[in-house]
């Protein structure tokens, strides 16, 4: 739905400003308007039918801006006539967007009708200091490995690190659909710079696992230019911020992937003419990614929640993209390839992922303790390893044997069966109470299942099942 009829923030008709294109560099256009210039932001129309959208960045002169193009520029000539909408790029907002796509104008694109309502702007301030809830919320997943050792705080942001072919996809599914049936809240999905087969998969699974419906998708694709897929992240969080303030509702906010949102910034920066900063990113960086992560933030009235997929260029964690992206993170989950190979689902590497929520005055002295003894545990066997692959297990101490029975119990026990993936796995999907999750560490610390092979512990919800597995172990002995 191509927008030509110009109106003022109050509805009142709007007598647009008209200028010409003197200049175009691939998506950078410069615009002479003789009489007012648009203000910064302010979206221009142009092209035949208004299919050409350009967002004015800077000025150049008393009498020339210059925008990038958030549309392909094929067609546009010097000379064309450039229209002035009189205000920034706006998006739709209303409990009539759950269940549908859009582009980074508003737009469906999932062919079911176009949507009327309200509209905002992308450029919106964050929540001022003294009207944000200062409380310690955990926000439980119903996912074992991730609410024991890296719970995510309710109104913050988590960093999901995984490259492809880990399980991502299906973790952000599942956190959808548990977040949805748990806190009766909404999610958004943002994808940035997506491939357009892996949104037309997502939205299928998230069809067939029935969470569409409380779910909004906000898609920049990759074939799309740089300056959409650079605003598609603000277009998805002015949605979530409509459900906060207005709806009062927890919102969960999916950004897949965050890294391709600095690096749409980074080619925004350059086509723009500024010199490059560390490692050829854009010197603004710091302040471009501040201005949408610190809108993601809970108040009295609901939360936002974000769990952002975070690519790490060759692995390293010093990268200016990821040091910037780590300094708003409250809690980082590592997907490791070597236990999606092992069959270990989720592949929640329990050693590198973590939250500063897990402190004792924040989850509990008896959570704490049970954190760091699994962790303990896991990390005692990492250590043997090596020693178990030279010389056989038959050469370590007791002591060190039970450490080694413990922790492959403790890794079986912390995969789930997940309620996206029944279909493929024909196993139930399981919801596992943080209570449940401790007595079950806990039980298996103090070696009440070494008598059960491993595998009783493998793919279950709770410990209920282990007892009732190892009652048929002994029935069937």
């Amino acid at each position: 739905m191509i927008q030509t009829q110009f109106v003022s923030k109050e509805g009142r008709p709007l007598v647009p400003s008209q200028g010409q294109v003197i200049a175009i560099r691939g998506s950078v256009v410069d615009v002479y308007f003789q009489d007012s210039l648009p203000e910064l932001c302010n979206l221009l129309r142009t092209g035949t039918q208004h299919q050409i959208a350009i967002e004015v960045v800077t000025y150049l002169s008393a009498n020339v801006i210059r925008g990038i193009a958030l549309t392909p520029t094929q067609g546009l000539a010097r000379g064309a006539q450039v229209t002035d909408t009189g205000q920034p790029l706006q998006v739709p907002v209303g409990e009539h967007l759950l269940g549908r796509v859009f582009n980074v104008f508003g737009e469906p694109i999932d062919g079911n009708g176009p949507v009327k309502g309200e509209r905002r702007s992308l450029h919106a301030s964050p929540i001022p200091l003294d009207q944000r809830a200062t409380g310690t919320d955990i926000l439980v997943t119903g996912i074992k490995a991730i609410d024991l050792l890296a719970p995510l705080e309710r109104g913050s942001k988590a960093g999901l690190f995984g490259g492809a072919g880990v399980g991502k996809t299906v973790l952000i599914t599942e956190m959808i659909h548990n977040i949805v049936s748990r806190y009766n809240g909404v999610s958004i999905f943002c994808g940035v710079g997506e491939r357009s087969r892996e949104g037309e998969e997502l939205y299928r699974e998230m069809k067939a696992a029935g969470v569409i419906d409380n779910t909004v998708m906000v898609f920049g694709q990759m074939n799309e230019p740089p300056g959409s897929r650079f605003r598609v992240g603000h277009a998805a969080l002015t949605m979530a911020e409509y459900f906060r303030d207005q709806a009062h509702q927890d919102v969960l906010l999916m950004i897949d992937n965050i890294f391709r949102f600095i690096q749409a910034g980074s080619e925004v920066s350059g086509l723009m003419g500024q010199l490059p900063s560390r490692v050829g990113y854009q010197p603004t960086l710091a302040t471009e990614l501040a201005e949408l992560e610190e809108r993601i933030c809970s108040t009295v009235r609901g939360a936002i929640t974000s769990v952002q997929a975070v690519y790490v260029p060759a692995d390293d964690l010093t990268d200016p993209a990821a040091v910037h992206t780590f300094s708003h993170l409250s809690a980082s989950i590592v997907l490791s390839r070597r236990r999606t190979s092992e069959g270990l689902y989720p592949a929640v590497d329990p050693l590198q992922s973590g939250s500063k929520m897990l402190t004792p005055t924040v989850v509990g002295q008896r959570h704490y303790q049970v954190a760091q003894a699994v962790r303990k545990n896991l990390a005692d066997y990492e250590d043997l390893k090596d020693i178990i692959a030279m010389l056989g297990l038959e050469e370590l101490a007791q002591n060190e044997r039970q450490t080694v029975y413990r922790a492959r119990r403790l890794e079986r026990f912390l995969t789930q069966p997940f309620f996206t993936t029944e279909q493929f796995t024909g196993i139930p999907g399981k919801l596992v109470s943080l209570d449940e999750t401790l007595e079950g560490c806990e039980a298996i610390l103090s070696d009440e299942f070494s008598e059960l092979p491993e595998q009783a512990l493998y793919m279950i919800g709770t410990v209920g099942e282990v007892r009732q597995r190892g009652e048929v172990a002994r029935w069937r002995r």
